[in-house]
């Protein structure tokens, strides 16, 4: 799957192999049409020994027919200045800001790299609508901060990659009907 897709995904593979639904928005397109429920991929964006969190959560649902809305824009360099004078960080930003609000689930990853100052400032702005979804992994610096805020906000806290699919995977079940139980078990190895 490439990662500025903004079509469907899908296989012809048998019925054994997990069939891919979701839809994946990279920044700076905007789409035209958008499967519902929206999935916002806030967070850190510093590239880490790790690979890509975004690419790994994206992969563990993909089953599911959701929008995937990816801020990381592959056009992002040292010569954008963050400032309305530049064209190319307005339309940026207002893509985030914009999506973000539109979106049912924003996941925020927060990764011992980086301090991400915007992903605490995203998570602040989502706490409290009950649509934030925070992982914050051990070595994080503000760790404690990103669950006082969850904690006291109804946003939803969590540890690891794992428990943040998890947690993404139960919230499309549980609000938005979005049972396959088969191909979830597929993806797990069970």
């Amino acid at each position: 799957m490439h990662p500025a897709s903004t079509a469907s995904i899908g296989t012809d593979a048998p019925s054994t192999t997990p069939i891919m639904k979701a839809t994946v928005i990279q920044a700076p397109e905007w789409p035209d049409h958008m499967v519902k429920p929206l999935i916002f991929l806030a967070g850190t964006t510093t590239p880490t020994a790790d690979g890509d969190w975004r690419q790994r959560l994206v992969n563990r649902l993909s089953q599911y027919p959701v929008t995937f809305l990816d801020p990381k824009n592959k056009n992002w360099d040292l010569t954008w200045i963050e400032d309305f004078s530049d064209t190319r960080w307005t339309r940026q930003i207002r893509w985030e800001l914009d999506l973000q609000e539109q979106a049912d689930i924003v996941v925020v990853f927060f990764h011992e790299s980086t301090l991400a100052p915007v992903s605490l400032l995203e998570l602040g702005m989502h706490a409290r609508s009950g649509k934030a979804i925070a992982c914050a992994i051990p070595g994080y610096a503000k760790r404690g901060n990103v669950q006082a805020a969850c904690g006291m906000y109804d946003g939803e806290f969590v540890t690891s990659e794992e428990e943040l699919a998890q947690a993404v995977e139960s919230r499309l079940r549980d609000r938005f009907k979005l049972g396959n139980i088969e191909a979830t078990a597929g993806l797990r190895g069970d």
